[in-house]
């Protein structure tokens, strides 16, 4: 018998959540959800901080863990996470929402398609205001959550970054500084990419930066150009005719909208890729986009499931993973130190059983 049941340390959230969705067995503690003998499976949607030891204690127990960026904080905490998932042999995946909202997977059939030619360079940036969320927030290093800027990047060069440069940027005020040691708002990187003559930047805000929430990426290549730089509008698509010699380059100027890709899921879970809110008095941006992140979400618990099911690597498997998180971690140490480069680890394959499992999204 297949059942799903939910844990909140919050009694009221928890009881409101299961009254919606009809879900019975109901859990306060994410140890007991972590030791239960009747679990398989377990999704992570907690605080930063507990990432890494609750991704470990679920891994120890037996279980497939999914869990929200980031992977973790610190270099050392995402390899205690690559050796659970190897001892345990269960699946790890980390629920990157970029790797899967139109505009990305529009953008991925471009490259496949081979529009772009050769990729030039790479640009990413993910701005917001992180003011009265939770405590953990505060002061947190803005490259420490910087996946959702990264990850487009590596998986359309379909490499991982080798060295990063960092420089911190802005003034954060003083009690902000103080939880982390952290005195930049804003963090921009340049890294180095194991893509032969490829750079890629990145921008990251959490405070005091009067910019609207926003996501986005660019991609630069010889034929054409790919930028999503508004979160409520279509990408720019920029063409150019090939080069031939003692002639000027023609240009065509696009405004593609990606298109919903429900079709690629069951039909069951299909029809949350679009615009939907529970209710007037709980509307989330998220949501708004439409199937949370630009139809992102039922994706990702798809590719997560049917890995399970099949037995199959996932896309973003532990160490695609942490190949992704630790380009932020590194890059926050080199804004640090200065802007002084820093090698960013890279990280073993799996263990023989779980590489032998075929991915489905070998670009990842």
């Amino acid at each position: 018998m297949e059942t799903v049941s939910i844990c909140d340390a919050n009694p009221v959230r928890l009881r409101t959540i299961g009254n919606r969705f009809n879900v019975a067995r109901r859990l306060t503690d994410v140890r007991d959800v972590a030791h239960a003998d009747d679990i398989d499976a377990v999704h992570l949607v907690t605080g930063i901080p507990e990432h890494a030891a609750q991704t470990v204690e679920v891994l120890n127990s037996g279980k497939h863990c999914a869990c929200t960026v980031p992977m973790a904080t610190s270099v050392a905490d995402l390899l205690a996470i690559i050796e659970a998932q190897r001892r345990s042999g269960r699946i790890y995946m980390m629920m990157e929402t970029t790797l899967y909202t139109r505009q990305f997977l529009y953008a991925k059939e471009l490259k496949e398609n081979g529009d772009f030619g050769r990729i030039q360079f790479l640009r990413g940036a993910h701005y917001q205001d992180m003011e009265c969320w939770p405590p953990y927030w505060a002061g947190l290093p803005p490259m420490w959550y910087a996946t959702h800027a990264v990850a487009p990047l590596l998986a359309i060069a379909e490499a991982r970054a080798m060295s990063v440069r960092c420089l911190g940027s802005g003034e954060m005020r003083e009690e902000l500084r103080g939880h982390y040691g952290n005195p930049y708002p804003i963090e921009t990187a340049l890294f180095q990419l194991e893509l032969p003559g490829v750079c890629a930047e990145v921008t990251r805000s959490l405070f005091h930066c009067a910019r609207p929430y926003m996501e986005s990426f660019t991609i630069y290549g010889e034929n054409a150009c790919y930028e999503w730089q508004m979160e409520d509008e279509d990408p720019t698509l920029f063409r150019m005719s090939p080069v031939i010699k003692g002639r000027t380059r023609s240009e065509i100027i696009e405004r593609p909208r990606p298109p919903d890709r429900a079709g690629l899921l069951p039909p069951s879970i299909g029809r949350y890729t679009r615009s939907f809110v529970y209710g007037e008095n709980e509307q989330h941006l998220s949501f708004e986009q439409g199937g949370g992140h630009h139809g992102s979400h039922p994706h990702l618990v798809h590719e997560f499931i049917r890995s399970i099911i099949e037995d199959s690597k996932p896309a973003i498997d532990v160490v695609t993973a942490a190949n992704m998180t630790a380009a932020g971690i590194c890059a926050h140490e080199s804004a640090m130190a200065g802007g002084c480069e820093i090698s960013i680890p890279s990280f073993a394959p799996n263990t023989a059983a779980i590489e032998q499992r075929a991915s489905r999204v070998p670009a990842l």
